[in-house]
């Protein structure tokens, strides 16, 4: 585990490092495990509840080590040349640079029983996979929605003006994550769209300037930038904040708490992350690794680990098992809709200094941070 400077020091080497994607190296078959399987993952990403069962079965061992940002994923997928860690849940923000890195090693779909049950866009998502190469497999995934207390909005915003609006002052709360950078660049790209944002993850300097002056002036609105969902949901349980940035989680955990919340996604449409297992291109348990990524892609384990985080899982088979386990929960977390409700979503994904369309006028995630850091002060 890197600590203090070790680990200041591989995050700044994240951001910066690029070397070239791995290239394919297949197994022919999924073989024999090597006992042991070594995995960087979100916390509760990786509970007793369904790893003990593919421990009994596969023999298999899991080692887990849980990550609390996407900069530390990268940084502790890239420590000790790479080899200490076989699969990392890696979030949009961080598979880019983990590819581009030549961090993680692609995948054969094949091998995955159930790919083909995958809602359609996360079979092959720009943010896990390369001109047709799959550096990822899809997991669980959902929208950043637009929470709000239906006492204070008994209508409901439409818009994420309201996050942005000094009459909301010292009652808003957003994620405090450089990505956030390009909710901003969202709502910015429709209300003003002479600034020429297409897409909120690749921004020009003169468009992040704009997104960073936008965000300068929410900073006194500001009552808390969470880094937990657990931070928002204690402040909209204590009417601390009435509006804000979140997950579906924090609505459900509100409203099952009894608070009076809602959420929505406004008409500029939201940002949202899809999670994906990636596979070290220094694995040392490679068939372990397969046998794990094709277990949690079966319909059971991903409708626990949907129900157990609060978001979506990538196989459209989990339906059943969802609503088995907790009636209404396919249409709650809306995988019941999933290939129209996925639409609405711009997935996190690596900025970066080139531009999807080739040129060179992008700017990367290194700026983002800076960025950021200018922003909060």
């Amino acid at each position: 585990m890197a600590t203090g400077a070790a680990l200041a020091t591989a995050i700044a080497f994240s951001v910066s490092a690029f070397a070239e994607p791995a290239a394919p190296n297949y197994p022919q078959t999924i073989g024999k495990g090597e006992g042991a399987l070594n995995i960087v993952a979100w916390e509760g990403y990786a509970e007793d509840a369904w790893i003990k069962p593919f421990e009994k079965d596969t023999g298999c061992v899991v080692n887990r080590k849980y990550a609390g940002s996407s900069d530390e994923m990268v940084a502790l997928m890239r420590q000790g040349g790479g080899a200490e860690y076989d699969l990392v849940s890696a979030s949009g923000d961080a598979s880019l640079r983990l590819i581009y890195g030549g961090d993680v090693q692609p995948i054969d779909v094949k091998l995955i029983p159930d790919f083909d049950n995958f809602v359609a866009d996360l079979k092959a998502p720009p943010h896990n996979t390369i001109k047709g190469v799959h550096y990822g497999l899809s997991y669980e995934w959902g929208p950043n929605v637009l929470l709000y207390n239906t006492d204070k909005f008994p209508k409901a915003p439409t818009s994420w003006a309201a996050i942005y609006d000094a009459k909301n002052k010292g009652k808003i709360s957003v994620p405090d994550n450089p990505i956030q950078i390009a909710d901003a660049a969202l709502y910015l790209s429709k209300k003003d769209p002479s600034l020429g944002i297409t897409d909120p993850y690749e921004l020009t300097p003169k468009q992040l300037d704009a997104v960073t002056a936008l965000l300068k002036t929410q900073r006194p609105l500001i009552k808390k930038y969470w880094a937990l969902a657990s931070d928002e949901i204690e402040l909209f349980k204590n009417g601390d904040a009435t509006v804000g940035a979140a997950w579906p989680y924090q609505t459900i955990t509100l409203k099952a708490a009894g608070a009076k919340v809602a959420d929505t996604i406004p008409a500029e449409g939201a940002t949202g992350w899809a999670d994906s297992w990636m596979l070290s291109a220094k694995s040392k348990h490679v068939n372990c690794a397969y046998k794990f990524m094709a277990y949690v892609s079966t319909p059971d384990v991903q409708a626990q680990q949907a129900l157990f985080f609060g978001e979506t899982p990538a196989n459209l088979k989990a339906c059943t098992a969802m609503d088995k386990a907790d009636k209404g929960s396919c249409a709650k977390y809306h995988l019941n809709e999933a290939e129209t409700y996925i639409k609405q979503i711009k997935f996190w994904k690596t900025p970066q200094a080139t531009c999807s369309n080739g040129s060179k006028d992008c700017t990367d995630y290194g700026a983002w941070q800076t960025k950021w850091q200018e922003i909060k002060g």
